[in-house]
């Protein structure tokens, strides 16, 4: 098993990893995970979303990618919350893992690293959403994340049928 290292990157991202994080993107839709895109999804398309990600993300922002030997093989964020009165809650996002590398950790990893990173920018409160039945429910309840409810319909899967999402939250102790 290639080592994996796990790195914060942003506004200064090369143009090597928006790509990396592009084929990433592409990778995930075309497996059929639930990320906010549909099939069809071509590589400029998914560069061309990353780019004001990485450039215009607010300070407290953290973007995570994953990388082997070969390259980036996974990427989670944590976006602020907009409003004033909410300054301790972060949501994360775009947990994705290459095809090429599932079932080795990397989610997990990816996951632990931004919960330190959270606490470390003094968020106490985070909030993410998931496809109800996907992996990721799984890995999420195993690292200590509370089940909040369901929406049906709240979303599309890649194909255009409908995904119910399921909400998680947890509280990050000091």
């Amino acid at each position: 098993m290639q080592p994996i290292t796990i790195e914060r990157i942003g506004n200064g991202a090369s143009a090597s990893d928006v790509r990396g994080l592009a084929q990433l993107l592409v990778d995930a839709v075309e497996s059929g995970a639930g990320v906010s895109f549909l099939a069809g999804l071509t590589e400029s398309e998914a560069e061309a979303w990353w780019r004001p990600v990485l450039s215009s993300s607010s300070e407290r922002a953290v973007i995570l990618i994953a990388r082997d030997a070969e390259g980036v093989i996974g990427t989670v964020q944590l976006q602020p919350s907009w409003a004033p009165n909410q300054p301790h809650r972060a949501d994360v996002a775009k947990l994705i893992v290459h095809r090429r590398a599932r079932r080795r950790g990397v989610a997990r990893a990816l996951m632990y690293s931004l919960e330190e990173a959270a606490r470390a920018a003094g968020f106490t409160l985070l909030l993410l959403d998931t496809c109800k039945g996907y992996d990721a429910e799984r890995l999420y309840v195993s690292m200590g994340w509370v089940r909040v409810g369901e929406v049906p319909g709240f979303a599309l899967n890649p194909d255009g049928t409908l995904c119910d999402t399921v909400f998680y939250y947890k509280q990050l102790g000091s």
